[in-house]
């Protein structure tokens, strides 16, 4: 190999090098985030931060944003509390504004502006993205929630009476769509068992829905020792009409019967607590 070819070898493999160690870390911050899920409590905030900051540094692209969005959803779920939400927020807004992708659905935003969005209006966050679609995405959340503010039912309770959400004004009412089969929502159950038992007496109405077989709910319920009042939506008619697409799914209502929070996911203690005061329900 002559002097020439070593050298334009040579040069190859260096401008190769921040490809391939880029990849690396890229590899790296999935498995990160894989074991972001399995991560207990205490650990998710410096975590959740610690990776944000990774990701940030990442050269723009798809592969960036891919993996800011993944952390986004994990955050969503996990609850790494404010400071962390804030940087995870800060991180997707950054990557989509190095690298804005483009409808492929007429006028639907992508899924990483929803996701930007719902942070902003659900974990309250702040968001500096000037983008029509994420923006599209953030009038799409709140056309949604006007809608579940009109919403009103007839369901039965596992007793076979009915209960009417109209009828509860003067109370705080938390509702919560969940299933037998849906772990986040089982994962959360204890927390808002915890949570009726604790503001039932101050005014506090809890409404499990479950559209599923009721022999089966009750039977999970009692094996559980879940308190909250279960009622039944049979074939999810309910759920349709109130755009639920997704598992577990909560809102509050004050005692005027106004919307005054909504969780797209499991929540912790601490984001049931954070509802419950929104709605003027303190602890």
């Amino acid at each position: 190999m002559t002097f020439v070819d070593r050298t334009l070898l040579f040069l190859a493999l260096l401008c190769a090098t921040p490809s391939l160690h880029a990849q690396s870390s890229e590899s790296a911050l999935a498995q990160r985030l894989n074991s972001l899920s399995s991560a207990s409590a205490p650990q998710r905030p410096a975590q959740s931060l610690q990776i944000a900051a990774a990701i940030r540094g990442l050269p723009p692209g798809l592969r960036k944003l891919q993996l800011a969005d993944t952390l986004s959803f994990l955050a969503i779920r996990n609850d790494p509390g404010p400071v962390a939400l804030q940087a995870v927020a800060d991180t997707l807004a950054q990557a989509l504004a190095e690298y804005p992708v483009v409808s492929e659905n007429g006028d639907q935003p992508p899924t990483p502006y929803f996701d930007l969005a719902r942070l902003a209006r659900y974990d309250h966050v702040r968001v500096a993205l000037d983008n029509p679609l994420y923006n599209r995405a953030a009038r799409s959340l709140a056309d949604s929630d006007a809608y579940l503010q009109q919403a009103d039912f007839t369901l039965k309770d596992l007793a076979g009476r009915d209960v009417t959400l109209s009828k509860l004004r003067g109370k705080v009412v938390l509702v919560n769509f969940w299933a037998t089969w849906c772990g986040p929502c089982r994962l959360e159950m204890p927390d808002l068992d915890q949570v009726y038992a604790r503001f039932h007496s101050r005014g506090l109405e809890v409404l499990a829905i479950s559209n599923e077989d009721p022999v089966k709910v009750e039977a999970f319920v009692s094996r559980m020792g879940f308190r909250v009042p279960v009622l039944l939506d049979p074939g999810a008619q309910t759920g349709r009409r109130l755009h639920i697409d997704s598992l577990p799914r909560t809102f509050v209502l004050d005692r005027h019967g106004k919307l005054a929070a909504v969780a797209i996911d499991q929540c912790s203690m601490r984001q049931f607590l954070q509802m419950l005061a929104a709605a003027g329900l303190h602890s």
